[in-house]
């Protein structure tokens, strides 16, 4: 007999290889930038064209949020995420056989289309699919699949050219695919579509049937009942598109958006795209020395990866708040040290000599926001959405989360060429501070609540203490 860990544990693994693959496809610019621009490129692009190669995975992710967001509502996570798995690998394809730059472009479309497609989808498969005592390690373990990934991209750079990495990218992917047809389908989303027995032979294959597995499957089907016997069982189009304006006058879909916009910016002022990306650029500034770049950067990858891993214990011993804001806080102290230091070696009031400084630093800075700033925002996307609000959160989200990362990456290079490295973090520090003052006043924690309680925060501005919303004789029924 497979324990329900075990079993949660797989279909995990499913959405963690896709991460994997999306952090390939983030530091993918590092490998692809300096080849372009290389005298001996076989593709010749100019400085504005190969920053959009970099970019375009932000402008094409848009898409992807949209079409995973009326996916997953119409036809299901399980066919949602086999869906938009099948893009990701058609365009490292395509890049493989690129010969010019529109193609290459074309390619890096199609890898941003499905890294933005999985972010939100898979935050919301680990949510529903896990228990609440596990839910926090598994979502911070997305944060460790994408940084692996970026290290290999970096590793492999040293080895092979930028054309067999993309080849090499779609392993992750194929191996998603087929966990991916073994899962069943969310019992969260067959319950809102008034399939309830599904429902719940689902969810007793995933959680075991212990009492508490029991009390939350029957609070998860009373509250649904309770709120699909308000809705007709078929709705036209007009009526869906009115629904969807509708859910910006309802609190429980507004508030949770309002935090997803500060994470969101948080996340991406924090570095997390921004340093895989154009890390050998940064490094090489850093220490002057261009041909130790790779080992600095693979020293780097493997301590931030190590903090992301370390985050995904803590997650289970702290608090969500005390994390995120602890860390948050502290790192961005660091920040600022670490900026003004490389101020005042640039203007020469200290030794430049000294470049094992900034380097530990940086090493500090990312190892604090990586406990906190980067595996949070993301994993709060798999939590604070109502189940009605899910899909058209995601939706929306993910327009606002691919707007902040292709103005982030656009804008990084830019910077990094006109301010140097340290103005270019001395711009997100500030983004940073301003969305984690906001979060203190508006993030609730959510650790080892179940969804349905979550959701009820949302609707009443309070948490709800009681057994799960079972009263009390059928809570003797249930343990007898």
């Amino acid at each position: 007999m497979v324990s329900p860990c075990l079993k949660q544990t797989w279909t995990v693994m499913g959405v963690l290889l896709n991460m994997f693959g999306q952090g390939m496809v983030l530091s993918y610019p590092s490998v692809i930038l300096p080849a372009l621009l290389s005298p001996h490129s076989i593709i010749k692009a100019e400085f504005h064209e190969a920053s959009w190669v970099a970019s375009c995975i932000g402008f094409a992710g848009i898409p992807g949020f949209l079409s995973s967001s009326f996916l997953m509502e119409m036809y299901g996570r399980k066919k949602a995420h086999v869906a938009v798995l099948i893009p990701g690998i058609v365009g490292w394809l395509i890049i493989y056989f690129a010969t010019s730059i529109s193609v290459l472009l074309c390619g890096r479309c199609l890898c941003g289309f499905a890294a933005a497609a999985t972010v939100s989808l898979g935050a919301i498969i680990i949510g529903e699919y896990t228990s609440p005592k596990n839910r926090g390690m598994f979502l911070n373990l997305k944060t460790v699949a994408v940084c692996l990934g970026n290290m290999a991209v970096h590793i492999l750079d040293h080895f092979f050219n930028w054309k067999t990495i993309a080849l090499i990218a779609v392993i992750p992917h194929i191996l998603a695919l087929v966990i991916i047809l073994t899962w069943p389908e969310s019992p969260f989303w067959l319950a809102s579509k008034r399939r309830f027995e599904e429902s719940q032979k689902s969810f007793y294959w995933l959680r075991g049937n212990n009492k508490r597995a029991i009390l939350e499957m029957e609070d998860l089907l009373r509250t649904q009942k309770e709120k699909l016997s308000q809705y007709p069982e078929h709705v036209d189009n007009s009526n869906m598109i009115m629904d969807f304006i509708r859910k910006f006058k309802d609190r429980s879909f507004v508030k949770p958006l309002i935090i997803v916009c500060f994470a969101g910016l948080l996340l991406e002022s924090c570095g997390r795209h921004i340093f895989p990306a154009f890390a050998m650029q940064i490094i090489g500034e850093i220490t002057s020395d261009k041909s130790q770049s790779f080992y600095y950067t693979l020293g780097m990858d493997t301590i931030i990866t190590a903090s992301a891993l370390f985050s995904s214990y803590l997650v289970k011993i702290m608090k969500r708040r005390t994390l995120l804001l602890g860390s948050g806080f502290i790192a961005l102290f660091v920040l600022f040290c670490v900026c003004l230091y490389m101020l005042l070696s640039a203007k020469g009031i200290v030794s430049n000599e000294r470049t094992w400084i900034p380097i530990l630093l940086f090493t500090a800075y990312f190892i604090l926001s990586n406990l906190g700033c980067t595996p949070i925002p993301l994993a709060l996307l798999g939590e604070i959405f109502p189940l009605a609000h899910r899909g058209a959160g995601s939706c929306v989200s993910g327009f606002i989360l691919c707007i902040y990362l292709m103005m982030a990456m656009q804008a990084s290079s830019y910077l990094l060429v006109t301010v140097q490295v340290y103005g270019t973090f001395a711009v997100f520090g500030l983004l940073m501070g301003i969305s984690l003052i906001a979060l203190y006043v508006i993030l609730p924690e959510t650790k080892d609540r179940t969804l349905q309680q979550i959701e009820h925060y949302f609707q009443t501005g309070k948490f709800r203490h009681d057994n799960l919303g079972i009263d009390e004789v059928n809570m003797k029924m249930l343990s007898s």
